[in-house]
């Protein structure tokens, strides 16, 4: 049995900004809660108060059960953290802590093999089994097997940056589900996940008994999984919350329904507001002439002071108006021309073309060279010529590669970087990183500036440094940054992972209207709808070609 009570939380930022306002759910036993809205409005914040990271200003947390987290930097480890380290930070608490007091004395034998160190570790190692560390590690074997296809053994002190995002992701998932813990806080579990990932984790989510709190954006992962949908609003004092009792398939009729009838309630207050500051004036200018009106002048003012004192109904949420305006320009008519292309270790020789104005989906598993495919055309291809390097300072690793791939006249390509790194970016405000510009792109005046963040739903954020900002803000803030700088080429990797439901649909309208090629790696099914040729990179290492998305390639077949 688990449960959780979220009861009237507030959130300030340490600007003084308040940023979630007496937010209050439940999470049922057995129940698979969605948490939703726009970016920037606390899911991450609000799950870091659930799990005691952050303690809330006013408001409590509390719950039934053993809680279990996935925080959202699985799926963006670049350092050297080990697939042991990622399984440790999944275990429950007293697991990670005998995990750490191996460690140190592994650390403490190496300086140091006297008898004390020696008794340290022999000590260590016993509250490790004490504490069900050996029967956990049977459970990590078939869960190494599961998401890498290796024993434990073998993948435990393998670096956590040598798997792709979605291996992590995988790997913590399998922990977390195979593990004791009754409650788990996901956030954002389907980012990084390929599509038969997402399947596997809708199929999980749908039979464990477990009960859940997860952040998603993945609209079909939503109307597959969740019971239950809890929505961040945002408003003029922060974000509040609104529960909606079913699932995706009923949320957006109800939630039309509910604003309607906010819409309607407020506009029968405003009314009502009016006829009683008319009645106030009218016995006000009566009571001046006539004594016997005094009366009924302060009976007037009470009954509106009344009335102000009870307040307006609740307003309606505010909405976020996100407005992209992705250009391009008329290129040559041959975009990207591959030619016995191989990306080293990756997939096997292959051949395209991409012609001007193409849509094409990059599909596949994950850690099957889709990523690679497009850092590579973002560097401009086999022997760039100075017109085809990147339009932005994103920094992009090298690709090995055998055969040759060539963009064509007038092609400067635009990467979105998955991970949203931006060296180039960090510690700089984004009113900042706009008025100055680069060598890429003009830089703009502050109120330039401003219009094109407010456009962007960044507007409260322009005096932010980019690397404060959620996953969702500086996704836009590098669509934006495209926008900006005459690319012609858009190459996306995984654009929607972290941008809420309006955003998406914005990007989907800007796509459509741009001027120029666009290559985008996805797993998001609703937002491949949109696409009209898909690169499909198999399970046997051979890229191939069709006109519908191919969401069932398992993953590639090669040495581990």
């Amino acid at each position: 049995m688990a449960h959780l009570d979220v009861s009237g939380i507030d959130y300030f930022l340490s600007d003084g900004r308040q940023l979630l306002n007496g937010v209050a759910f439940k999470v049922g036993d057995g129940h698979k809660t969605a948490l939703i809205g726009p970016n920037g409005t606390g899911k991450t914040t609000l799950l870091r108060i659930i799990s005691g990271d952050l303690a809330p200003d006013e408001g409590s947390v509390s719950r039934s059960g053993a809680m279990g987290i996935m925080r959202q930097f699985v799926g963006q480890v670049r350092d050297d953290t080990t697939v042991r380290d990622l399984l440790v930070s999944a275990a429950p608490p007293v697991l990670a802590a005998a995990a750490a007091r191996i460690d140190a004395a592994e650390l403490a034998m190496m300086e140091a093999d006297d008898e004390p160190t020696q008794m340290k570790y022999a000590q260590a190692i016993a509250d490790w089994g004490d504490a069900g560390g050996y029967e956990l590690e049977t459970t990590w074997d078939e869960v190494t097997m599961a998401a890498l296809g290796v024993p434990f053994d073998r993948a435990q002190y393998r670096a956590a940056s040598s798997l792709s995002g979605g291996e992590q992701k995988r790997l913590v998932l399998e922990a977390l589900f195979s593990g004791p813990d009754d409650l788990l806080l996901l956030d954002e579990p389907d980012n990084y996940l390929d599509v038969p990932g997402k399947r596997w984790l809708e199929a999980k989510l749908r039979e464990s008994k477990k009960s859940v709190l997860f952040v998603s954006h993945d609209r079909e992962l939503l109307a597959n999984a969740a019971t239950r949908i809890v929505t961040l609003e945002p408003g003029a004092l922060g974000a509040s919350s609104w529960t909606h009792g079913g699932g995706f398939e009923t949320y957006l009729k109800a939630r039309e329904d509910r604003n309607a009838r906010f819409e309607e309630l407020r506009k029968r207050w405003d009314e009502e507001h009016l006829k009683l500051k008319e009645l106030v004036n009218m016995y006000k200018n009566k009571a001046a002439f006539r004594s016997d009106m005094a009366n009924r002048y302060h009976a007037a003012q009470t009954r509106l002071a009344k009335f102000l004192e009870a307040g307006p109904p609740e307003a309606i949420p505010l909405e976020q108006n996100v407005s992209m305006r992705l250009q391009g320009g008329r290129t040559a008519k041959r975009a990207v021309v591959a030619q016995k292309l191989e990306l080293t270790g990756l997939m096997k020789p292959f051949s395209t073309e991409i012609w001007f104005g193409d849509r094409v989906g990059v599909l596949g598993s994950n850690g099957s060279g889709k990523s690679h495919f497009l850092r590579l055309l973002a560097a401009g291809g086999t022997d760039p010529d100075k017109e085809h390097l990147p339009v932005s300072d994103v920094d992009i690793a090298s690709v090995p590669h055998e055969g040759s791939v060539k963009l064509g006249a007038r092609i400067r390509p635009g990467f979105f970087a998955q991970t949203h790194s931006r060296p180039d970016l960090l510690g700089r405000t984004l009113i900042d990183i706009l008025h100055r510009g680069d060598e890429h792109r003009s830089g703009l005046g502050r109120e330039a500036a401003s219009a094109v963040l407010d456009r962007y739903g960044l507007a409260a954020q322009a005096e932010q440094p980019y690397d404060s900002l959620s996953g969702g803000q500086q996704a836009r803030l590098q669509i934006l940054l495209l926008e900006l700088s005459g690319a012609t080429l858009l190459l996306l990797d995984e654009p929607t992972d972290n941008l809420d439901l309006h955003s998406a649909e914005a990007l989907e309208r800007a796509i459509d209207a741009f001027e120029g090629t666009v290559m985008a790696v996805t797993h998001d099914r609703w937002f491949a709808r949109s696409f009209d040729r898909f690169l499909v990179f198999g399970s046997d290492g051979k890229v191939y070609e069709t006109k519908e998305p191919v969401w069932d390639e398992s993953r590639v077949v090669r040495a581990r």
